[in-house]
């Protein structure tokens, strides 16, 4: 540490200004429209070290540090990468990140990078992209090392869901010395990161390669188990035999507008979509297997990342005419700017100011139209942006083969329903801590979407480090003593 403050004190922010952002390479347009593989390759040594070189390294607490749900020394990694030491690099980020190369490719700008001074605002240092290619770079060169683990304690802890929030528990819980059992209820881990990213955008072999590592470390992955339906978490606890339970379910149940004809052959759910689409059979249940027959004209519905995710996978399928219909204009879309250009590149439309009324079939019940209405902007609502009102008089009918709705989503009420005294609000959410992850049940602990609603995956995540934190003080807390027998008083007869 005293060689990198030393060299620190030399640099000159002013030349380091200077330096031009290092292009990212993606692969090109005419080639992954027809393609699943990553568009997005990032950088190479060369352009990784000259892309570090930009970092002004900030006085603390530098911006980017904060900005981060993980809190990652990336000014330190920063520094190691321009060194050429892309291995003590990759080492810093996983001092704080269990998946550096999952966070380094999903992570939106308005983390790390959207909190950097360095050519504010356009074109701040790509600091995800340059956490992605030290994580890669250790993972293919000299492997991940398992890291040292406490002494068994004889506590054993369920997880349940393995999405971000819940790969995080069972990893830092296992180092601890924990006995940690993953139950998820799809043929494979990793919740969202697989079944609701495209692999376009984040190839589900990183995400295998992660479960495998964890398998190696000691954690044990029970699949095709839907707690709440096949089994409890009571039954977890009182049959099972377990300590403590966390609950990273998530939030995957679609947000379903009441519209005529949702019904149609031919109407997906977003997430339904990206599985039948994106994975092979081996990753789905029986049900889901079949791949989604888009036809020519597909209209995604949704202005979010999963509008982008839907309408990019639709042109793979082959789609000839795909739409995103937004009911709101451009400069009011929750989503990535950086996603919308890439589906813009890859030539998806856009309409804005539309909503659907109605979806229209034809006899046998596939649909071949939906109704639309124009909208105009009204005042702003609770979420600050301004009201889409409908115009009267101009509904219009526009020919589709296929429907995607990319709406929102929120938890699964099934655990909340099944799990007496574990108190859930509006829309199902989990009561808990956000600190903690503590529940209105001692021994039951959230974190996630399920907790929060919809979220990033790094956030995700930062719930399973503080939530693992709190199991493991509840699990390691003296036990109270046994109250001491009281002496027997003889009588006399």
């Amino acid at each position: 540490m005293e060689k990198i403050w030393s060299g620190l004190l030399s640099i000159d922010r002013k030349e380091r200004l200077c330096i031009p952002p290092q292009a990212v390479r993606k692969r090109p347009v005419e080639e992954r429209i027809h393609s699943f593989d990553e568009v997005t390759l990032g950088f190479d040594a060369e352009t990784a070290r000259r892309e570090a070189e930009r970092c002004l390294h900030c006085p603390e607490p530098a911006p980017c540090v904060e900005a981060c749900p993980l809190h990652n020394d990336i000014p330190t990694a920063l520094w190691y990468i321009e060194q050429g030491d892309f291995l003590a690099a990759a080492e810093v980020y996983r001092r704080t990140n269990p998946m550096p190369e999952i966070c380094g490719r999903v992570c939106p700008p308005t983390t790390c990078r959207g909190s950097c001074n360095v050519g504010k605002p356009e074109v701040p240092l790509n600091t995800s992209k340059l956490e992605a290619f030290v994580a890669d770079y250790q993972r293919k060169t000299v492997g991940v090392p398992l890291p040292e683990k406490a002494p068994p304690t004889g506590k054993r802890v369920a997880v349940v869901g393995a999405g971000p929030a819940g790969l995080t528990v069972a990893e830092r819980l296992t180092v601890k010395g924990h006995q940690v059992v993953v139950y998820e209820a799809m043929p494979r881990p990793g919740g969202l990161l697989v079944y609701g990213i495209p692999s376009f955008k984040l190839p589900k072999e990183l995400v295998m390669w992660k479960a495998k590592w964890l398998e190696r470390l000691g954690v044990t992955f029970i699949y095709n188990i839907r707690i709440g339906e096949d089994l409890t978490v009571d039954d977890l606890l009182d049959r099972e035999g377990f300590d403590a339970v966390f609950l990273g379910t998530g939030a995957e149940v679609s947000a379903t507008p009441r519209w005529e004809g949702m019904d149609l052959e031919g109407v997906y759910q977003s997430l339904d979509f990206l599985m039948r689409a994106n994975l092979s059979p081996d990753f789905l249940p029986p049900e889901k297997q079949e791949r989604p027959q888009v036809g020519r004209r597909v209209a995604v519905i949704g202005g979010g990342d999963t509008a982008m995710d839907c309408a990019r996978t639709a042109i793979r399928l082959g789609a000839e005419e795909v739409t995103i219909v937004y009911r709101r204009t451009e400069a009011e879309m929750p989503g990535n700017p950086y996603e919308r250009a890439l589906a813009i590149e890859e030539g998806v439309r856009f309409e804005f100011l539309t909503a659907p009324v109605r979806f229209i079939g034809d006899e046998a019940g596939r649909l071949v139209a939906m109704e639309c209405v124009r909208m105009e902007l009204g005042e702003p609502d609770e979420s600050g942006r301004r009201r889409p009102i409908p115009i009267a008089g101009s509904e219009f009918r526009r020919e589709v083969d296929t429907v995607v709705l990319a709406l929102g989503f929120w938890p699964d009420p099934l655990i909340g329903e099944t799990t007496p005294g574990l108190k859930t609000r509006k829309w199902g959410l989990i009561v808990a801590d956000e600190e903690t992850g503590r529940t209105s049940r001692e021994e039951i602990f959230a974190g996630g979407d399920n907790v929060h609603g919809p979220d990033l995956v790094v956030t995700a995540m930062a719930a399973g480090m503080r939530a693992a934190e709190a199991i493991h003080d509840y699990l390691m807390r003296p036990s109270p003593p046994e109250p001491e027998a009281e002496e027997a008083i003889l009588v006399p007869a």
